[in-house]
């Protein structure tokens, strides 16, 4: 069974279709990342998802449940990470999580209040009230709301915004974690295209009202004819050349130069020239085709 399910998902507010025939599918214990430019559905789709917005039209399975009749019990199978959460400014940490996870009980085991604050780095201010934590902290205690029930499914809407580095690696690795021990499924939102490339198994783009792409961040990079970056030495001197024929430019390279060759280095084209290439391309009208033939390969 597909923990996500979704078929020609259809959205339309007055006049206007947000959302025009969205299908993908997502697997237990896959991370997907769903891409997009502002206003092309991504929170939409999710409130879909979530059971927080009713379709107009489409087929829609959520941990083998329609979410527009989801019950408490399959709610407690979800776990959400919003942008922000409410503020519980005058509860402590561990009062929080601990009164939050008691929610869940009739339906699941929770995570254990203080083992779950060491998860998230928060075991130094699990006694500190919520008001006095720093930005940082609060978005750590947000990830905590989010899996104190152990969800088999986990929705992540920039997840990691106001960490510093350390913070967001420390995330990246709960996830991991998450995934690889408890078998969760993750889908993230992200405008931050390296989290995406470094924490998803697929990679889903969204523009136009529906997926333009759906794959790893390498399969996606094949399918757009963007010049990679040859870089190599000679004679004491560095090189850089751009060719969308990088095997055969280096072929040459090798043929005319031989061994004065040295330090080649390939670039390929990066998850952020790929997502700016295909959206222009849907958004200008040159990249129809290519949906077209991606919509056929899907289907």
């Amino acid at each position: 069974m597909s923990v996500l399910d979704v078929r020609d998902l259809r959205m339309r507010y007055g006049s206007t279709d947000v959302l025009t025939g969205v299908t993908f599918q997502a697997h237990r214990g896959e991370v997907l990342a769903l891409l997009g430019p502002n206003g092309a559905g991504k929170t939409t789709t999710i409130e879909i998802l979530e059971g927080f917005r009713i379709r107009s039209a489409g087929e829609v399975g959520v941990l083998g449940v329609d979410p527009a009749r989801g019950d408490e019990k399959w709610r407690a199978r979800l776990g959400i990470v919003l942008q922000s959460w409410r503020d519980h400014r005058n509860w402590q940490v561990r009062e929080l999580l601990a009164h939050l996870a008691s929610y869940y009980e009739p339906y699941r085991t929770p995570w254990p209040a203080d083992e779950l604050i060491e998860r998230v780095g928060l075991t130094e201010h699990a006694n500190q009230r919520i008001g006095r934590l720093s930005g940082g902290q609060r978005r750590r205690l947000d990830v905590a709301v989010g899996i104190v029930g152990r969800p088999e499914l986990l929705f992540l809407d920039e997840p990691t915004a106001g960490f510093d580095p350390e913070a967001r690696r420390e995330f990246h690795d709960l996830v991991h974690q998450l995934v690889d021990f408890e078998d969760t499924t993750v889908l993230l939102t992200t405008h931050d295209l390296d989290e995406a490339e470094k924490l998803a198994d697929r990679i889903l783009i969204l523009a136009g009202g529906r997926v333009i792409a759906d794959g790893s961040a390498d399969a996606l990079s094949r399918r757009v004819n963007a010049a990679a970056e040859v870089r190599w030495a000679r004679g004491g001197e560095r090189f850089v050349h751009s060719s969308t024929e990088s095997a055969a430019f280096v072929r040459e390279l090798f043929a005319q130069y031989g061994e004065e060759i040295s330090d080649v280095e390939v670039r390929r084209a990066s998850l952020e020239d790929t997502y700016m290439a295909l959206v222009r391309g849907v958004e200008s009208g040159a990249g129809e085709a290519a949906v077209r033939e991606f919509e056929g390969v899907t289907r």
